[in-house]
């Protein structure tokens, strides 16, 4: 077989004739019509029927065609994919996340990166905002939560559990909490899409449901935890924004066996035939990286 005369016939076909092809490939017109030739006799049918105004397919030309262009896009494409992995991963990367993800975390991942692929320019957007990735231009996105259908690709990376936290100052000085119904007697403090009114805790196949009576509500996240690091209350938070706080005993988790709810992380970006070696490096680096931050 020569590859050759099958991808000339397939261009022959998408140009619509053999001076069309001739000049996307940049042969000449009788070179064109030699390959197919060639192929006809080989394969000993008739591919096209030639006019003087018109190219036309046979019954068997389609069906070739249909299977021919279909093989020559796979071969391009596993060529493509090998020159891409050979490529050294590079240019600016356009990444965005939540703006409460959490800065120790993200400068973590952007420092791993950096150590590993120093000539990839990260650019991070971080925002509440829903962002059209394609529309914006964006490379890829750290999303939590459940995601809507799309034709978007999404790489999981974990589970972001919620659960409660407290300063060790304020636990010395409240009531004891050992269960979720104690959370009666303290200053609960509400970040106001986990619940205004109640805050649902499981353990194992245990839940319960605790009516609330707050000091403050709020809705972001951040004011929230600031709040808990000051000693004003109890709060439900995610896990992966109090891992700094934890680890220099500013907070404390109280009711270490409940849990809340807990929201899947997931790397998101554009489906695309050929991934960038820049956008390749980059989820490999962060899916290593997020780990330690959530509960896989």
């Amino acid at each position: 077989m020569d590859i050759n005369e099958v991808a000339v016939f397939v261009r022959v076909v998408q140009a619509g004739g053999f001076s069309a092809a001739a000049r996307q490939l940049q042969i000449p017109t009788s070179t064109v019509s030699t390959r197919v030739a060639r192929l006809e006799r080989r394969l000993g049918v008739t591919l096209l029927q030639r006019t003087t105004r018109r190219l036309n397919l046979t019954e068997a030309g389609t069906l070739y065609f249909e299977l021919a262009s279909t093989g020559l896009n796979y071969l391009l494409e596993a060529e493509a994919t090998l020159n891409a992995a050979k490529q050294q991963p590079q240019g600016r990367l356009r990444v965005t996340a939540p703006a409460d993800l959490g800065d120790s975390m993200l400068a973590e991942l952007v420092q791993a990166m950096h150590s590993q692929y120093p000539d990839v320019e990260l650019e991070l957007i971080l925002t509440e905002r829903y962002i059209d990735l394609i529309a914006e231009g964006i490379d890829v996105a750290i999303r939590t939560g459940k995601l809507d259908d799309s034709s978007l690709i999404a790489r999981p990376s974990g589970m972001a559990c919620w659960a409660t936290f407290s300063s060790p100052d304020y636990l010395a000085k409240a009531p004891a909490l050992n269960e979720p119904q104690d959370l009666h007697q303290h200053r609960c403090l509400q970040f106001s899409p986990m619940g205004r009114d109640v805050w649902t805790l499981q353990r194992g196949n245990s839940r319960m449901t605790i009516p609330l009576h707050s000091a403050t509500i709020a809705n972001s996240i951040n004011l929230v935890r600031q709040m808990a690091l000051n000693g004003q209350g109890v709060a439900l938070l995610p896990t992966y924004i109090c891992k700094a706080g934890m680890v220099v005993g500013e907070l404390k988790r109280v009711l270490p066996e409940w849990t809340a709810q807990a929201d899947p992380i997931h790397l998101v970006y554009p489906r695309q035939r050929f991934m960038p070696p820049k956008l390749r490096a980059f989820i490999e680096v962060a899916q290593h990286a997020l780990k330690p931050w959530f509960v896989s």
